[in-house]
Protein backbone atom coordinates (compact mmCIF):
# COMPACT_ATOMS: atom_id res chain seq x y z
CA UNK A 1 0.00 0.00 0.00
CA UNK A 2 2.80 2.45 1.10
CA UNK A 3 4.52 2.14 -2.45
CA UNK A 4 0.95 2.19 -4.31
CA UNK A 5 0.21 5.79 -2.33
CA UNK A 6 3.56 7.11 -2.74
CA UNK A 7 3.12 6.56 -6.85
CA UNK A 8 0.00 8.45 -6.92
CA UNK A 9 1.66 11.10 -4.79
CA UNK A 10 4.50 11.36 -6.91
CA UNK A 11 1.74 11.80 -10.15
CA UNK A 12 0.18 14.23 -8.09
CA UNK A 13 3.19 16.68 -7.70
CA UNK A 14 4.49 16.34 -11.14
CA UNK A 15 1.03 16.80 -12.62
CA UNK A 16 0.71 13.70 -14.36
CA UNK A 17 -2.33 12.00 -15.42
CA UNK A 18 -1.24 8.23 -16.51
CA UNK A 19 -4.82 7.31 -15.80
CA UNK A 20 -3.77 3.55 -16.73
CA UNK A 21 -1.20 3.51 -14.13
CA UNK A 22 -3.59 5.39 -11.72
CA UNK A 23 -6.54 3.21 -11.75
CA UNK A 24 -4.11 0.04 -11.44
CA UNK A 25 -2.62 1.13 -8.28
CA UNK A 26 -6.13 3.17 -6.53
CA UNK A 27 -8.11 0.20 -7.50
CA UNK A 28 -7.16 -1.96 -4.75
CA UNK A 29 -6.32 1.02 -2.17
CA UNK A 30 -10.05 2.18 -2.62
CA UNK A 31 -12.12 -1.47 -3.53
CA UNK A 32 -10.08 -2.74 -0.26
CA UNK A 33 -10.84 0.54 2.29
CA UNK A 34 -6.91 0.68 2.51
CA UNK A 35 -7.51 4.67 1.19
CA UNK A 36 -8.74 5.31 4.47
CA UNK A 37 -5.71 4.48 6.03
CA UNK A 38 -4.02 7.76 4.18
CA UNK A 39 -5.77 10.14 6.54
CA UNK A 40 -5.48 13.78 4.87
CA UNK A 41 -3.94 11.94 1.44
CA UNK A 42 -7.11 9.48 1.17
CA UNK A 43 -9.39 12.53 -0.09
CA UNK A 44 -6.78 13.76 -2.78
CA UNK A 45 -6.38 10.00 -3.72
CA UNK A 46 -10.12 9.45 -4.27
CA UNK A 47 -10.26 12.28 -6.07
CA UNK A 48 -7.38 11.20 -8.28
CA UNK A 49 -8.77 7.77 -8.85
CA UNK A 50 -11.82 9.17 -9.29
CA UNK A 51 -10.77 11.41 -12.47
CA UNK A 52 -8.69 8.91 -13.91
CA UNK A 53 -11.43 6.09 -13.76
CA UNK A 54 -13.41 8.68 -15.64
CA UNK A 55 -10.20 8.93 -18.54
CA UNK A 56 -10.53 4.99 -18.45
CA UNK A 57 -14.35 4.18 -18.74
CA UNK A 58 -14.82 2.85 -15.34
CA UNK A 59 -17.44 3.73 -14.10
CA UNK A 60 -18.57 1.75 -10.79
CA UNK A 61 -14.53 3.10 -9.92
CA UNK A 62 -15.35 6.57 -10.65
CA UNK A 63 -18.62 6.81 -8.85
CA UNK A 64 -17.49 4.79 -5.69
CA UNK A 65 -15.20 7.71 -5.35
CA UNK A 66 -17.23 10.53 -6.23
CA UNK A 67 -19.39 9.05 -3.59
CA UNK A 68 -17.43 8.81 -0.88
CA UNK A 69 -16.08 12.62 -1.56
CA UNK A 70 -19.67 14.02 -1.51
CA UNK A 71 -19.98 11.84 2.02
CA UNK A 72 -17.06 13.97 3.48
CA UNK A 73 -17.93 16.84 1.19
CA UNK A 74 -21.51 17.11 0.36
CA UNK A 75 -21.97 20.40 -2.32
CA UNK A 76 -18.21 21.33 -2.20
CA UNK A 77 -17.40 23.22 -5.93
CA UNK A 78 -14.55 20.37 -6.82
CA UNK A 79 -16.92 17.46 -5.78
CA UNK A 80 -19.28 19.14 -8.24
CA UNK A 81 -17.36 19.18 -10.81
CA UNK A 82 -16.46 16.04 -10.38
CA UNK A 83 -19.87 15.52 -11.05
CA UNK A 84 -19.52 17.62 -14.21
CA UNK A 85 -16.65 15.26 -15.53
CA UNK A 86 -19.14 11.81 -14.89
CA UNK A 87 -21.50 13.75 -16.92
CA UNK A 88 -19.11 14.73 -19.35
CA UNK A 89 -18.53 11.44 -19.49
CA UNK A 90 -21.70 9.72 -20.33
CA UNK A 91 -22.18 12.37 -22.66
CA UNK A 92 -24.28 14.47 -20.99
CA UNK A 93 -22.98 17.62 -22.09
CA UNK A 94 -25.55 20.08 -21.16
CA UNK A 95 -26.20 18.83 -17.96
CA UNK A 96 -22.00 19.09 -17.40
CA UNK A 97 -22.39 22.74 -18.68
CA UNK A 98 -25.13 23.76 -16.20
CA UNK A 99 -22.52 23.04 -13.54
CA UNK A 100 -19.64 24.50 -14.31
CA UNK A 101 -21.59 27.74 -14.94
CA UNK A 102 -23.15 27.80 -11.99
CA UNK A 103 -19.76 26.99 -10.01
CA UNK A 104 -18.71 30.01 -11.69
CA UNK A 105 -21.33 32.16 -10.65
CA UNK A 106 -20.39 31.56 -7.61
CA UNK A 107 -16.91 32.21 -7.53
CA UNK A 108 -15.14 33.53 -10.98
CA UNK A 109 -11.59 32.44 -9.74
CA UNK A 110 -12.82 28.83 -9.82
CA UNK A 111 -9.37 27.46 -12.36
CA UNK A 112 -10.67 23.99 -12.91
CA UNK A 113 -14.65 24.51 -13.33
CA UNK A 114 -13.29 27.46 -15.72
CA UNK A 115 -10.45 24.96 -17.97
CA UNK A 116 -13.34 22.12 -17.34
CA UNK A 117 -15.89 24.86 -19.29
CA UNK A 118 -13.55 25.66 -21.86
CA UNK A 119 -12.77 21.94 -22.91
CA UNK A 120 -16.61 21.19 -22.53
CA UNK A 121 -17.69 24.41 -25.29
CA UNK A 122 -14.91 23.27 -27.40
CA UNK A 123 -16.09 19.71 -27.44
CA UNK A 124 -19.12 20.64 -28.04
CA UNK A 125 -18.70 22.84 -31.35
CA UNK A 126 -18.83 26.27 -29.76
CA UNK A 127 -15.57 27.64 -30.58
CA UNK A 128 -16.61 31.35 -30.00
CA UNK A 129 -18.23 30.61 -26.73
CA UNK A 130 -14.94 28.12 -26.09
CA UNK A 131 -12.92 31.83 -26.77
CA UNK A 132 -15.03 34.12 -25.01
CA UNK A 133 -14.85 31.85 -21.64
CA UNK A 134 -11.17 31.41 -21.70
CA UNK A 135 -10.95 35.23 -22.59
CA UNK A 136 -12.91 35.74 -18.97
CA UNK A 137 -10.54 33.20 -17.46
CA UNK A 138 -7.25 34.87 -18.93
CA UNK A 139 -8.52 37.95 -17.46
CA UNK A 140 -8.29 36.97 -14.25
CA UNK A 141 -5.96 34.31 -14.52
CA UNK A 142 -2.94 36.19 -16.94
CA UNK A 143 -0.15 34.60 -15.92
CA UNK A 144 -1.34 30.93 -17.00
CA UNK A 145 0.51 30.20 -20.09
CA UNK A 146 -1.16 26.97 -20.86
CA UNK A 147 -4.15 29.22 -20.96
CA UNK A 148 -2.92 31.67 -23.27
CA UNK A 149 -1.92 28.65 -25.81
CA UNK A 150 -5.17 26.64 -26.13
CA UNK A 151 -6.40 30.70 -26.59
CA UNK A 152 -3.85 30.34 -29.17
CA UNK A 153 -4.74 27.01 -30.80
CA UNK A 154 -8.55 28.25 -30.48
CA UNK A 155 -8.10 31.41 -32.83
CA UNK A 156 -6.14 29.34 -35.14
CA UNK A 157 -8.51 26.71 -35.78
CA UNK A 158 -10.83 29.93 -36.72
CA UNK A 159 -8.06 31.35 -38.71
CA UNK A 160 -7.59 34.09 -36.96
CA UNK A 161 -3.92 34.91 -37.07
CA UNK A 162 -3.39 38.34 -35.39
CA UNK A 163 -5.27 36.95 -32.30
CA UNK A 164 -3.33 34.00 -32.29
CA UNK A 165 -0.32 35.89 -32.63
CA UNK A 166 -0.99 38.23 -29.70
CA UNK A 167 -1.48 34.79 -27.37
CA UNK A 168 2.11 33.40 -28.03
CA UNK A 169 3.73 36.68 -27.70
CA UNK A 170 2.06 36.75 -23.72
CA UNK A 171 2.88 33.01 -23.79
CA UNK A 172 6.57 34.19 -24.54
CA UNK A 173 6.32 36.62 -21.89
CA UNK A 174 5.67 34.04 -19.31
CA UNK A 175 8.14 31.25 -21.10
CA UNK A 176 10.77 32.64 -22.62
CA UNK A 177 13.19 30.39 -23.21
CA UNK A 178 11.61 27.29 -24.52
CA UNK A 179 11.88 26.99 -28.25
CA UNK A 180 8.67 25.20 -28.87
CA UNK A 181 6.69 28.32 -28.51
CA UNK A 182 9.26 30.42 -30.75
CA UNK A 183 8.73 27.68 -32.92
CA UNK A 184 4.82 28.24 -33.28
CA UNK A 185 4.61 31.97 -32.95
CA UNK A 186 7.40 32.07 -36.18
CA UNK A 187 5.18 29.81 -37.65
CA UNK A 188 2.41 32.28 -36.95
CA UNK A 189 4.18 35.45 -38.22
CA UNK A 190 5.24 33.09 -41.12
CA UNK A 191 1.29 32.56 -42.09
CA UNK A 192 0.75 35.92 -41.66
CA UNK A 193 3.37 37.00 -44.23
CA UNK A 194 5.42 38.71 -41.65
CA UNK A 195 8.62 36.97 -42.64
CA UNK A 196 11.58 39.61 -41.03
CA UNK A 197 9.60 38.97 -37.77
CA UNK A 198 9.58 35.21 -38.51
CA UNK A 199 13.09 35.26 -39.03
CA UNK A 200 14.02 36.80 -36.32
CA UNK A 201 11.50 34.03 -34.44
CA UNK A 202 13.33 30.97 -36.55
CA UNK A 203 16.90 31.97 -35.16
CA UNK A 204 15.57 32.10 -31.70
CA UNK A 205 14.34 28.77 -32.12
CA UNK A 206 18.04 27.97 -33.13
CA UNK A 207 19.94 29.68 -30.93
CA UNK A 208 17.71 27.83 -27.92
CA UNK A 209 17.93 24.48 -29.61
CA UNK A 210 21.05 24.29 -31.96
CA UNK A 211 20.55 22.16 -34.99
CA UNK A 212 16.68 22.30 -34.36
CA UNK A 213 15.46 21.27 -38.03
CA UNK A 214 12.62 23.02 -38.36
CA UNK A 215 14.10 26.39 -37.16
CA UNK A 216 16.85 25.79 -39.47
CA UNK A 217 14.12 25.35 -42.63
CA UNK A 218 12.30 28.40 -41.52
CA UNK A 219 15.33 30.53 -41.79
CA UNK A 220 15.76 29.25 -45.11
CA UNK A 221 11.98 30.11 -46.02
CA UNK A 222 12.33 33.81 -44.53
CA UNK A 223 15.84 33.88 -46.13
CA UNK A 224 14.80 32.85 -49.32
CA UNK A 225 11.73 34.86 -49.42
CA UNK A 226 13.47 37.95 -48.39
CA UNK A 227 16.21 37.95 -50.48
CA UNK A 228 13.89 37.33 -53.44
CA UNK A 229 12.06 40.56 -52.73
CA UNK A 230 12.81 44.47 -53.47
CA UNK A 231 15.59 45.03 -50.76
CA UNK A 232 13.64 46.85 -47.56
CA UNK A 233 14.40 50.97 -47.43
CA UNK A 234 13.81 50.37 -43.18
CA UNK A 235 17.01 51.08 -41.50
CA UNK A 236 16.17 48.36 -39.03
CA UNK A 237 15.65 45.97 -41.76
CA UNK A 238 18.56 42.75 -42.35
CA UNK A 239 20.71 43.97 -44.86
CA UNK A 240 21.27 41.30 -48.28
CA UNK A 241 24.68 40.32 -47.31
CA UNK A 242 23.53 39.38 -43.87
CA UNK A 243 20.57 37.53 -45.06
CA UNK A 244 22.69 35.63 -47.76
CA UNK A 245 25.46 34.84 -44.74
CA UNK A 246 22.46 33.69 -42.43
CA UNK A 247 20.94 31.33 -45.25
CA UNK A 248 24.40 29.73 -46.12
CA UNK A 249 24.66 29.54 -42.01
CA UNK A 250 21.66 27.15 -41.96
CA UNK A 251 22.30 25.58 -45.30
CA UNK A 252 25.32 24.73 -43.53
CA UNK A 253 23.93 23.29 -40.57
CA UNK A 254 21.43 21.20 -42.26
CA UNK A 255 24.13 19.55 -43.73
CA UNK A 256 26.03 19.16 -41.24
CA UNK A 257 22.80 17.38 -39.35
CA UNK A 258 21.86 15.33 -42.15
CA UNK A 259 24.69 14.27 -44.34
CA UNK A 260 24.36 13.62 -47.68
CA UNK A 261 22.99 10.39 -49.37
CA UNK A 262 19.80 8.18 -48.60
CA UNK A 263 19.12 10.18 -44.92
CA UNK A 264 19.07 13.62 -46.34
CA UNK A 265 16.99 12.44 -49.45
CA UNK A 266 14.59 11.24 -47.06
CA UNK A 267 14.97 15.04 -44.58
CA UNK A 268 14.46 16.70 -47.44
CA UNK A 269 11.21 14.86 -48.16
CA UNK A 270 9.74 14.86 -44.50
CA UNK A 271 10.68 18.98 -44.78
CA UNK A 272 9.46 19.60 -47.84
CA UNK A 273 5.96 18.15 -47.07
CA UNK A 274 5.88 20.33 -43.89
CA UNK A 275 6.82 23.56 -45.94
CA UNK A 276 3.97 22.59 -48.35
CA UNK A 277 1.76 22.78 -44.71
CA UNK A 278 2.72 26.00 -43.46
Amino acid sequence: MVSAAKVLQDLRASAERKPDVVVRLGKPLVESGAVRKLDADAWLVYEQVAIAALDTGDDALAQKCIQALEDKFPGSARVRRLHGMQLEADGKLTEAGEIYKAILNEDETNVLAAKRQVMLLRAMGLPSEAIGALVKYLDINYTDFEGWLQLADLYLDELMYAQAAFCMEEVLMLQPQNHIFHLKYAEILYTQENIPLALKQFCRVVELCKDHVRGLYGIKLCTSRLLNAAPSKSPAATSQEDLTAIDLLATERLIAVYGSGAAAAATKAVSTKWIENL
